[in-house]
């Protein structure tokens, strides 16, 4: 039986991945750096990716035959730039150098970067080998990261995610689509936003965990992998669909406030490359996975 480590493992994608990978036979391991949420997902560790010595007793300890690294800042809006790029790009590496060092030999290590390293693209829609235009903190050192891990792979089977916008049940109310659907489930008179014309490609967190870890067993080393559904929603869309569903339609207000100057108007992924590698995931549509964020119990 397969052992698997998962970085942010009581994280929100961390939580439905360990679902995925026990169902198909794994033995799952974990780090947090949160000794109260070590439970409930198999056996975890709390180690913070800044301790090189910590990480490499887990590492040396767990003997992971696949290595999946979601732990990072979530939120692209985190101001915290000192934070984000110690995390991302140091905290990568310290876990490539404890994996290495500690002798094991994985078959696979999957590294989730981020589809906003692309920023305004112009392509639609985008694939792999457009060229990155980060347009703010979180996407640079995303970028960064994936630079830095290219340094490892002639030492480990390194694959590179990029997911657009995913969501679904126990996703945090700073994310968008959880903000809404919780205002439509209260019931709140007002809903206020940022700009309502930005395009976003939306993918249901089921979908994006079966394609980690099918990559996990594709042998993909050395790739890059866009984790899209490759079509674009608008927020009208989206607030369109809420209504129809939830038969309420709040005040929609734009506040200023919600407008980021370094937006990134429209992103949409193409998943041929994926498709290729992994066969054809079935998509969920968005108006599934709202219905099951909107009917899931409080």
């Amino acid at each position: 039986m397969a052992t698997a480590l998962i970085t942010g493992i009581n994280g929100f994608t961390g939580h439905y991945l360990a679902q995925e990978l026990r169902s198909a036979g794994y033995t799952v391991t974990g780090l947090s750096d949160k000794v109260e949420a070590a439970s409930g997902t198999g056996e975890v560790f709390c180690c913070d990716l800044l301790d090189r010595a910590g990480l490499a007793g887990v590492v040396s300890r767990v003997m992971p035959d696949v290595v999946v690294h979601l732990a990072g800042i979530a939120f692209v809006a985190d101001n915290d730039a000192d934070v984000i790029y110690r995390t991302h790009v140091m905290g990568t590496r310290n876990l490539l150098e404890a994996t290495v060092k500690s002798g094991c030999r994985p078959r696979s290590v999957l590294l989730a970067s981020s589809a906003n390293i692309y920023g305004n693209a112009v392509v639609v829609p985008i694939d792999e080998a457009t060229p990155a235009a980060p347009a703010n903190d979180y996407a640079v050192s995303k970028l960064a990261m994936e630079y830095m891990a290219r340094l490892w792979c002639d030492q480990l089977p390194i694959s590179l995610v990029r997911p657009f916008n995913y969501t679904g049940v126990g996703q945090s109310l700073n994310f968008l689509l959880p903000k809404i659907v919780d205002h439509y489930r209260r019931r709140a008179p007002v809903l206020e936003l940022g700009n309502l014309d930005v395009v976003r490609d939306f993918s249901d967190v089921r979908s994006v965990v079966k394609c980690y870890r099918l990559l996990l067993e594709a042998g993909q080393t050395g790739e890059v992998f866009n984790i899209c559904s490759g079509r674009g929603y608008s927020l009208l869309e989206v607030l369109q669909i809420m209504g129809e569903i939830s038969g309420y339609a709040p005040e929609i207000r734009v506040n200023p406030a919600f407008v980021r100057d370094n937006e990134v108007h429209r992103l949409i992924g193409s998943r041929a490359k994926l498709d290729a590698a992994i066969g054809v995931v079935p998509d969920i549509p968005l108006r599934e996975t709202l219905r099951w964020m909107l009917e899931y119990p409080a």
